[in-house]
């Protein structure tokens, strides 16, 4: 009777072993046509031909804001969004407000997105707080800088009136510095970008530094917010690094998906990195050694930690 008890516990362990790896994985990330969504699909394809059980699939969606409701809803168990998202969502504010998701945990930090404020030269404006009384572009309406603009003002007491804020899109915003009819525009994206290029090259302009001082001061309210550096050269006529404010964007998990899924995950993701990377060009400006950093303090999935821990950047 005893043999015959331990050999059905022996046999239910085995089988609870197997139910651990065998996972239901629905990863969001944005639109078909967005840089990411290709990415999201290749990842799905490693994670299902290297993770015995694995069914992970790769489904369209609205971008942050949408795939962290998704994962609210249970239709999504990693996403990508940036870590002022995630806080928020995890903590119940802003657009997130009322329903706050404890679920959330960090898979792996990616890249930062850095703010990009780039003013002509004979406005004379040299901080953010000069800004004041000009007339800047801070995107299209529902854009993500008119909150960052929004945030980094108000430090210095000032609102998007302050600053007679005018809400174009990037290129428009462009061409509208470039024939003086904007003094500036404030941009949250990848380097070089598009529009930044333009002023810089067809205007008499530069990029403002929001120095390292000013980042901390976010941070004891915004703790996403990190200090970034623009290279020198990454635009024509910038031949001194320009250091400025940033946000990682990062790829969420529910902390419902079992340690050894998620370790399993991370190590396959990690150690095809370089496949990803020549594929993919927006991954490129990633670096694994900060998969950890500047993720705004939500907690990383114990799996992820697990293998960070194991290739040393985790203590």
């Amino acid at each position: 009777m005893k043999i015959k008890t331990a050999l059905l516990l022996c046999t239910a362990m085995i089988l609870c072993a197997s139910c651990a790896m065998a996972a239901n994985i629905n990863f969001v990330t944005a639109g078909t046509s967005s840089t990411f969504y290709p990415i999201s699909a290749t990842v799905v394809k490693l994670w299902n031909d290297n993770i015995e059980g694995m069914r992970a699939t790769a489904t369209p969606s609205g971008g942050g804001i949408d795939n962290l409701n998704q994962a609210y809803d249970g239709d999504a168990q990693i996403g990508i969004a940036n870590a002022n998202l995630v806080y928020q969502a995890q903590q119940g504010l802003a657009a997130f407000e009322d329903y706050a998701n404890e679920n959330l945990r960090i898979f792996a930090g990616l890249y930062l997105n850095p703010n990009q404020v780039v003013v002509t030269r004979d406005s004379g404006i040299d901080s953010v707080k000069a800004l004041a009384g000009h007339r800047i572009s801070v995107g299209a309406p529902g854009s993500t800088t008119i909150e960052e603009a929004e945030i980094h003002l108000s430090l210095f007491g000032l609102s998007l009136e302050d600053v007679k804020a005018e809400y174009m899109g990037t290129s428009e915003s462009a061409d509208a510095i470039s024939n003086r009819q904007l003094e500036g525009l404030w941009v949250m994206a990848g380097t070089p970008n598009a529009a930044v290029t333009q002023i810089l090259t067809t205007a008499d302009a530069r990029l403002l530094e929001i120095p390292p001082e000013t980042v901390e001061a976010l941070r004891e309210e915004y703790p996403w917010y990190a200090s970034a550096e623009i290279p020198a050269g990454t635009y024509v006529g910038q031949d001194e690094p320009v250091m400025t404010s940033a946000v990682r964007l990062t790829l969420f998990i529910t902390a419902d998906v079992d340690e050894e899924t998620v370790y399993q995950m991370a190590k396959v993701f990690w150690e095809n990195w370089d496949m990803l990377c020549e594929n993919h060009a927006a991954l490129r400006r990633a670096n694994p050694e900060e998969a950890a950093a500047d993720v705004a303090g939500v907690e990383i999935h114990p799996g992820a930690a697990r293998y960070y821990r194991e290739i040393g950047i985790m203590k």
